[in-house]
């Protein structure tokens, strides 16, 4: 029995010394690993610290960046080379804006300065003496026709001027025999008669020819010669029309040629029923057309129609301008402006050119020591005479670029671009 349990004490002795040396190996072992692990982290830790201290310095190093690109924003520029430049540095004022009625039209031509062409009798076309855009003269031979009718007119005109002479050296017969008493004073009277007659039909036909388009001091040479009308320009102008073909019969019922001349130009508007207080006869107006947006032709109101339109509630206004260089062409579209006049309440308003647009913004370019523009974002009311209104974003006083703003716009484009590239 004792021997029994000295065995077991024995082994239960062995179980927990093994187990004891198990523990202790293990803390020793794990001790290790943790101790390297946390060694390990610190170095991680204090590398981490060291790229975050580093990423911090590379945003700061940003942040200040963008401040110089601020900064770059304003422009600056000695009183030297601001006048070598032409800016114009003002204070910002109220002033009087004239109010603007803007209408559309289309261009016509001048009806007042239009003719038609045609014969003033019938005949066959023999020549075409001009073309479609031609410009033409006043008395200019456009073209000829062969007229039964002209030859029978210059054959009474030929008959008349033979009875005058006969009738002429009658007359002075008879003077002769009375002056001899041989013809009795009564047959002098009869041959004085006689010879007025004659003079009145000579007239008759030369007017009768006159009227046809031909001139009797062309007709003192070959009388055998077979006479050829001639159809001319009644005035000044440009061919905008030709119906005038060789052999066919004209007669004065057709037109051969439309003359228009284009110095001058009409311009039909609309004007709103609601505007037509503000209209007048006589009023100025500024003409525009797509073709030519940089021109502007002055005019005048020289016709306002008396009846309203019932579908559109607008008014036909006439307008007839000048067309130097015939720029405006018949059947162009107008865009025309009337001046009204100033009786508003003053508003702030500055030059157009003033007014610059910068990535999208209308802004204008303002200082306070004559040397550095900052550019300040505008809002932009109505325009009239080459101001416009400002609603906001710059005060009365403050003084600004009134003249140069598109020099001091590409400075500072240039200062961006600069700033970016550094």
């Amino acid at each position: 029995m004792n021997k029994k349990a000295i065995i077991i004490g024995a082994i239960l002795a062995v179980a927990l010394g093994g187990g004891l040396f198990y523990r202790f190996s293990h803390l020793t072992s794990g001790g290790g690993e943790q101790a390297d692990k946390q060694e390990a982290g610190h170095k991680e830790e204090k590398a981490g610290g060291h790229e975050e201290g580093k990423e911090d310095h590379r945003e700061e190093g940003g942040h200040e960046g963008h401040d110089e690109h601020g900064e770059e924003g304003r422009v600056t520029m000695t009183a030297d080379a601001q006048k070598q430049n032409g800016v114009v540095v003002a204070p910002a004022r109220k002033q009087r804006l004239a109010g603007m009625i803007s209408a559309t039209g289309k261009v016509e031509a001048n009806a007042d300065r239009i003719a038609h062409v045609s014969p003033r009798i019938s005949g066959k076309i023999v020549a075409v003496r001009a073309s479609l855009g031609d410009s033409v003269a006043t008395g200019q031979t456009l073209v000829t026709l062969d007229s039964v009718e002209l030859g029978e007119s210059l054959g009474r005109y030929h008959q008349s001027k033979t009875r005058l002479a006969l009738a002429h050296s009658n007359m002075d017969r008879i003077k002769g025999l009375v002056e001899k008493k041989i013809a009795a004073r009564k047959d002098i009277f009869q041959a004085e008669t006689d010879f007025k007659m004659a003079q009145t039909e000579l007239h008759t036909d030369e007017e009768r020819l006159s009227l046809y388009g031909v001139s009797t001091s062309n007709l003192k040479g070959d009388t055998h010669k077979r006479p050829l009308l001639p159809v001319k320009a009644p005035i000044n102008g440009i061919i905008t029309e030709k119906h005038a073909i060789v052999g066919e019969l004209s007669d004065p019922s057709k037109s051969l040629y439309t003359v228009a001349d284009l110095s001058s130009v009409w311009v039909l508007v609309d004007i709103n029923e609601k505007d037509l207080a503000k209209v007048a006869k006589g009023q100025t107006a500024t003409v525009m057309v797509g073709a030519f947006p940089d021109l502007k032709l002055k005019g005048r109101i020289t016709y306002i129609a008396d009846l309203v339109d019932e579908a559109t509630r607008t008014v036909k206004a006439r307008i007839e301008v000048a067309n130097p260089g015939r720029k405006l062409k018949p059947e162009m579209f107008a865009t025309v402006e009337l001046a009204l006049a100033a009786d508003a309440p003053p508003v702030l308003a500055v030059p157009e050119e003033a007014v610059q647009e910068l990535d999208g913004r209308k802004l204008v370019f303002v200082t306070e020591n004559g040397t550095e523009f900052e550019q300040r974002p505008v809002e932009l009311g109505r325009a009239a005479s080459g101001m416009v209104e400002i609603t906001g974003g710059l005060k009365e006083g403050e003084r600004y670029a009134a003249k140069g703003g598109f020099v001091l716009k590409s400075e500072a484009k240039k200062g961006e671009l600069e700033g970016h590239n550094h």
